[in-house]
C-alpha cells in the first residue's frame, strides 16, 4: 500500500474546518470523512481556533489603554450607578462646584 503524500491545509481551509467543529451539528467522525483529515486535526485546529480568537481580543485591549480601563471598571463596579456618577461628576466639575 503506497502513502499519500504529505498534505499543507490553508488557514481558509482549517478556518471552516474549526467552525464546523464548533457548531456541533456533526460528530467528529462525521466531519473527518467529509472533510477527509483526522479527527485529532480536527481537535487541534479547533483548540488553535478558539486560543486565537482569545488572543486577538486580548492584543486589541492591549493596544487601547482607554477601552482597558472602561471594561475593568465595568466588570468590578455596578455600571449605572457608575455612570451617573461620573456624569455628574463631570457636571459639577464644569460648573465650578
Amino acid at each position: 500500500m503506497s502513502r499519500r503524500p504529505r498534505r499543507n491545509h490553508t488557514a481558509t481551509f482549517k478556518a471552516k474546518v474549526a467552525l464546523a467543529a464548533i457548531k456541533g451539528e456533526k460528530t467528529l467522525s462525521e466531519l473527518a470523512q467529509e472533510f477527509d483529515v483526522h479527527a485529532n486535526q480536527i481537535t487541534s485546529v479547533e483548540e488553535q481556533l478558539l486560543e486565537g480568537a482569545i488572543g486577538s481580543l486580548a492584543v486589541k485591549q492591549k493596544r487601547n489603554p482607554q477601552l482597558r480601563r472602561w471594561t475593568s471598571r465595568r466588570f468590578t463596579q455596578d455600571r449605572p450607578v457608575t455612570l451617573e456618577n461620573d456624569f455628574l461628576e463631570g457636571a459639577l466639575t464644569k460648573a465650578g462646584c
